[in-house]
């Protein structure tokens, strides 16, 4: 039977039993829990300074009314981060490629800082959809184009983790097969291939990081317009 190239993007199922449940719980295993000892470990000591490096990028230029939203947009961005790496292991499933696990965190998320928007200032959240001297003959189609820009906002976070995920474990699946079928025939060509799939795996490590700070950085954005 042969099996296509998108099959490693489905879910793995045990006795008809879906397990992206179980690939979305693991990672909060994986995470170092401060004790009660007064000097940390060092790995501890690293997570707590990279948490404090983010909350410190994402929320310096943002009034106070934005900074409830720290510990849940850290919270997300490392999980984020942690699925993504995860996803890179071999035999392992990734479900940020799933576009509707993505939307899932994507939409509610992108709905809440418009319905802040509206509730605080409701007049500043409508302006965007009406920039200041526009005019009177253009009013009607930048409203509309405003809005439909506003509504595309979601799609585009989830679109964008998605997709380059996706493209991701493509190209490393296209590379690393490349090279087990020349290895019999051009050993050389292999091993060139090789260190090609090893740079590109370097790569993708930067792009899952990447990514999933591109995501939360959006949402700051997002909230920082309605606050």
């Amino acid at each position: 039977m042969t099996l296509s190239l998108f099959d490693q993007f489905m879910s793995p199922t045990l006795l008809g039993v879906p397990l992206i449940g179980l690939a979305l719980t693991l990672p909060w295993v994986l995470y170092f829990q401060p004790g009660a000892r007064w000097l940390n470990n060092r790995f501890i000591t690293l997570q707590s300074m990279f948490m404090n490096w983010f909350v410190k990028q994402i929320f310096q230029p943002m009034s106070l009314g934005g900074h409830k939203w720290a510990a849940l947009l850290m919270s997300l961005m490392l999980f984020l981060i942690t699925l993504n790496m995860l996803g890179l292991l071999p035999y392992t499933f990734t479900p940020t490629t799933q576009l509707s696990l993505n939307m899932a965190f994507a939409v509610p998320l992108w709905l809440a800082t418009v319905i802040i928007g509206m509730r605080n200032q409701p007049t500043h959240a409508l302006g965007h959809l009406l920039p200041e001297g526009t005019p009177t003959a253009l009013i009607p189609v930048l409203i509309v184009i405003e809005t439909i820009s506003l509504f595309i906002r979601p799609l585009a976070l989830g679109v964008r983790l998605t997709a380059n995920l996706t493209a991701g474990h493509l190209l490393i699946q296209l590379i690393a097969t490349a090279a087990f079928v020349l290895f019999p025939m051009m050993p050389t060509v292999a091993a060139l291939t090789s260190v090609l799939l090893f740079l590109l795996t370097l790569l993708e490590v930067a792009v899952a990081m990447i990514q999933a700070y591109v995501f939360v950085l959006l949402l700051s954005l997002y909230l920082q317009e309605n606050v």
